[in-house]
């Protein structure tokens, strides 16, 4: 294990009923006036707008709107924020949503101390130092922006969908998991997958004697597909809510990566172009490419994989190769059971495409990774497996 210094800021309120506290949490910071952001209107529909607003007018505290966050965030909507934040002098960003709003609130609350485009962080031209607290309410486990300080955004005229790490952290994240009660399928089904894969970027590193991290990443993967098949079944089981919010909050806080180096990150680098160039849902991509990402990097590690292989599936019979090609499989078909596609034809991505989101993922620095170094070569040799 290495070295390391492990600090979160981001306060969880976590349970039942607890979003009626947010507008407390911004009055104990003497904040008076905040921007509201949220996405299409969902939180109209389940009360969560309603409970919000009334714990805002509860507390004295000021808001102006910004909606309209979609999913796979876009520049466009993140300028607009920053603009009405300055005009309006706010004292803080409160998202109300999930990691596509929480991580434009991040951008908004950066842009706001920053005279330039705020893209310029992304693009690496500009280092945060400075942004407005974020308070957060979530209503979609996912991303685990809720505690942590990382942003993704999609420049839609580019076409680069371009990341900032540890540079905001929210003040205050409410997790209520009865507010996630009214989700659709596939948010359920894509946020497994997210889940599970920010786990496993970090579980597949070289770092040696890391065992309590590697039995926590073990313990939250398993739990996440456990409570999954539970919430597909009855959508309203709040304990099953629970375990599944709180396993997506603690898959990308820093618990698992402590003392280990880095993690990999590149299917997480090679999906952003699908979903920059075809709109899918970032779930939905990863179960496409982090599948096959693997297949084609377990010869680097193969210790790693066959403990994957045995301890989250139960392979045990075989030769260790057999055994990690097993384990691969088991993943896909358990993504293809909960209705993710796993590969570009079952997201209706042409393998004719595979060039151009190579050229797309190429935009960024490279190599891509960690237990394998990948150059372009390689991405182009991961879409292949990928392609069908």
């Amino acid at each position: 294990m290495n070295n390391f210094v492990f600090h979160n800021p981001t306060k969880i309120i976590f349970g039942k009923g607890t979003i009626s506290e947010i507008g407390k949490e911004i009055k104990n910071v003497a904040i008076k006036k905040v921007l509201l952001l949220y996405g299409g209107g969902s939180i109209k529909k389940n009360g969560v707008y309603d409970t919000v607003v009334e714990s805002l007018k509860d507390n004295g505290i000021e808001w102006v709107e910004v909606s309209g966050v979609v999913p796979n965030p876009v520049l466009s909507k993140v300028h607009e924020g920053v603009e009405i934040a300055k005009e309006e002098n706010v004292g803080a960003i409160l998202a109300v949503g999930g990691g596509s709003v929480i991580d434009s609130g991040k951008a908004i609350a950066a842009g706001f101390y920053y005279d330039g485009d705020i893209w310029d962080a992304y693009i690496e031209k500009y280092t945060i130092t400075k942004a407005l607290p974020l308070f957060v309410v979530l209503t979609l486990s996912a991303t685990g922006s809720e505690m942590n300080g990382n942003s993704v955004i999609t420049n839609e005229k580019t076409k680069q969908k371009f990341a900032v790490r540890g540079a905001v952290y929210p003040t205050v994240s409410i997790i209520d998991p009865s507010a996630q009660f009214s989700l659709p399928k596939a948010q359920v089904v894509y946020g497994a997958v997210d889940i599970i894969t920010h786990v496993l970027e970090n579980y597949f590193d070289h770092t040696k004697d890391t065992e309590i991290q590697d039995r926590i990443s073990e313990s939250l993967v398993r739990t996440v597909m456990n409570n999954t098949e539970k919430i597909l079944q009855n959508p309203t089981d709040y304990e099953a809510r629970a375990q599944f919010a709180w396993c997506g909050t603690l898959a990308l806080n820093g618990l698992t990566a402590a003392g280990k180096s880095g993690g990999d990150w590149a299917s997480h680098r090679i999906e952003h172009s699908l979903s920059a160039l075809y709109g899918i849902a970032h779930g939905a991509g990863l179960a496409i490419i982090s599948p096959a990402w693997m297949k084609y990097v377990y010869k680097e590690y193969l210790e790693k994989f066959v403990r994957f292989a045995e301890k989250i599936f139960g392979i045990i019979e075989g030769n260790d190769e057999e055994k990690v090609l097993k384990g691969i499989e088991s993943l896909k078909e358990w993504y293809k059971k909960i209705g993710a596609p796993v590969s570009l034809k079952d997201a209706n991505i042409p393998k004719e495409d595979i060039e151009k989101i190579v050229e797309n993922v190429c935009m960024l620095k490279l190599p891509l990774g960690n237990i394998k170094k990948l150059y372009k070569d390689d991405i182009r040799e991961i879409l292949k497996i990928a392609a069908d």
